[in-house]
């Protein structure tokens, strides 16, 4: 009989103890409409809950059958840093922050891993979890329709505590937004982005797959979405993902005149506005006694972040100098609620306040300024309140 070698043995070893691991989690799994959650009780309902929300989102654009899954999609939770960090470095050779989707020829060895304590949980879950949902009715899609999507899915939140619960909210992903803007009269051939695999990629192949996807979404040509829906519904599963992006690329062609789809995407990008830039377009109305333009102005910025307090402030000063205080209460109040400067705002509430009659709530505003910041509010809170309380 043949000597095994120490490390082939070593080997088989490990390839028994991975395989026995997918075998068997140590967990009886949270079964849901779609998903198999191997985690403690307590949590394995929560997770498939949340999962379950983000995949009927997804859905509602891809429109995939879920009756065409081959098989749950599998999610695996774990608590501990190091069981996390060794399980995916078994598997990839390092680990991932927060989770990573680990895929395999194979659809019930797929699975999406979350480290449930990790502060970058909540940074990466969207966005691997997204790529689990695609890759689970198209295993090879093309490469910019995996990252730009995801990229663009990476702002849908999940509140998982408090009186919305279980709800849902979506702020448009711009994280990208002034990359593009920079390039935007360079922008990459729509055949090298189309075409390309993650390796050997245009540079800012993010950027630019997250841009393509942003235009057929969102440049309000009735053609280029109903295109991007076409090359949705060509995506096979059994294909690779070089046959699933020229069957897109062929579609494409069919219907969109290369040179006037450059030029609508460069016009599109450049009308576009960063938040920082309609905060400063604002402002600066503002400044200038524009009122009209100041609020369309910091309504655009609203729309965009509508969890970010600087809108709500500014529109709050505009309702106030139009003598509308039930309004600029609530954006003062909206400010704060989304983390506004406690001291700024509550003078605001005090000043509001006081102009609509409501004396001692004026106090009391002014009161919570003073203390947020003795400094800057002490002195002229102490002074109006005199006023208010003769």
């Amino acid at each position: 009989m043949k000597k095994i070698s120490a490390v082939v043995f070593l080997a088989f070893l490990l390839l028994s103890f991975l395989n026995a691991q997918d075998r068997n989690p140590g967990r009886t799994p949270i079964r849901s409409r779609y998903y198999e959650v191997y985690a403690a009780e307590d949590m394995g309902k929560a997770v498939s809950d949340e999962l379950e929300s983000r995949f009927d989102v997804y859905n509602r654009l891809f429109r995939f059958d879920p009756a065409l899954l081959p098989a749950p999609l599998r999610v695996r939770v774990f608590y501990d840093k190091a069981e996390y960090d060794a399980y995916i470095t078994a598997r990839l050779g390092s680990s991932r922050p927060g989770a990573v989707y680990l895929h395999y020829n194979q659809p019930d060895r797929r699975e999406l891993i979350i480290h449930q304590n990790s502060s970058e949980k909540d940074r990466m879950l969207p966005h691997q979890a997204f790529i689990q949902y695609l890759r689970g009715f198209v295993p090879y899609p093309p490469a910019w329709m995996r990252e730009g999507f995801s990229i663009y899915f990476n702002t849908l939140k999940y509140s998982r505590t408090g009186s919305n619960a279980g709800a849902l909210s979506y702020e448009e992903n711009l994280s990208w937004l002034e990359t593009v803007k920079s390039q935007a009269d360079n922008l990459p051939s729509l055949e090298s982005v189309l075409l390309a695999d993650t390796m050997g990629a245009p540079d800012h192949f993010q950027s630019f797959s997250w841009a393509l996807v942003s235009f057929f979404l969102n440049s309000g040509n009735t053609d280029y979405f109903r295109t991007l829906v076409e090359c949705i519904m060509l995506l096979s599963p059994n294909a690779t993902a070089a046959e699933n992006s020229q069957a897109v690329k062929r579609r494409i062609d069919l219907w969109i005149k290369r040179d006037a789809f450059d030029a609508d995407c460069v016009s599109y990008f450049k009308a576009r506005k960063t938040f920082a830039e309609l905060i400063a377009e604002g402002e600066a109305a503002y400044n200038a006694k524009e009122k009209v333009d100041a609020e369309l102005s910091f309504l655009a910025a609203l729309i965009q972040r509508p969890s970010h307090y600087a809108p709500y402030y500014y529109l709050g000063l505009l309702a106030y100098e139009d003598k509308n205080y039930e309004a600029a209460e609530q954006y003062y109040r909206s400010s704060l609620e989304y983390g506004g400067d406690k001291a700024l705002v509550s003078y605001a509430l005090g000043i509001n306040a006081a102009s609509a009659g409501r004396n001692a709530d004026a106090v009391s505003y002014l009161q919570q300024a003073a203390a947020a910041s003795p400094d800057r509010y002490k002195a002229r809170a102490e002074r109006l309140i005199e006023r208010l309380i003769k």
